[in-house]
């Protein structure tokens, strides 16, 4: 990966949306991004370790999940195709996780360690700007989603939520739907079925 036609379009594209990147910058980036694969069911993290890296996803999809004292899986988030996932508490705090990161579908991710990432922002300031950029989305996707889960019946909760990630319904078993919505199973298969 030394040149721009290596690194994937999407990212690029992703990229570009933020900062305003040259060819010898976007050669700095790409160079310190790790390619990797995942079987569907494979774990990127488990609860007990410690997560070292953030992760862009070029296709496929995973979960963010813990296990609750009742021994139930609570799903806190979703990654599809070109978005970034970590455990932010455990990759900034340098702890360990009590999430999993676990692959739906055979998915092809680029690792960028937080330890890579310190030395990237220190070569290109404009990474910093980057990364600060997706926090700063990230934490406005996190409101809203907890503003709309106290403010929207369960059913308008559902069909916002599927109105706005149209992906999920194809790739991602309603049950985990479900789960991410802090709903039962059986409460979003109703919701379904009357739609029908």
């Amino acid at each position: 990966m030394e040149n721009r036609n290596t690194m994937h379009p999407d990212l690029l594209d992703y990229i570009q949306r933020y900062v305003d990147l040259s060819e010898e910058e976007i050669a700095l980036f790409v160079s310190y991004l790790k390619p990797r694969n995942l079987k569907k069911k494979e774990f990127l993290l488990e609860a007990g370790q410690v997560c070292r890296s953030r992760y862009f996803i070029i296709k496929g999809v995973v979960r963010q999940f813990y296990i609750d004292k009742k021994g139930n899986e609570q799903i806190i988030h979703f990654g599809v195709d070109n978005w970034w996932i970590t455990d932010y508490e455990s990759v900034i705090n340098k702890t360990v996780s009590n999430c999993y990161i676990e692959a739906l579908e055979d998915t092809q991710i680029l690792e960028l360690s937080e330890e890579d990432l310190n030395r990237l922002c220190v070569e290109l300031p404009k990474a910093d700007q980057l990364f600060r950029k997706i926090m700063e989305k990230t934490y406005i996707a996190i409101q809203a989603r907890l503003e709309f889960m106290m403010s929207l019946s369960g059913e308008e909760l559902f069909q916002t939520f599927i109105s706005h990630n149209p992906d999920f319904v194809q790739r991602v078993p309603q049950y985990m739907i479900a789960s991410y919505l802090g709903m039962s199973p059986e409460f979003v298969s109703k919701i379904r079925s009357r739609k029908k």
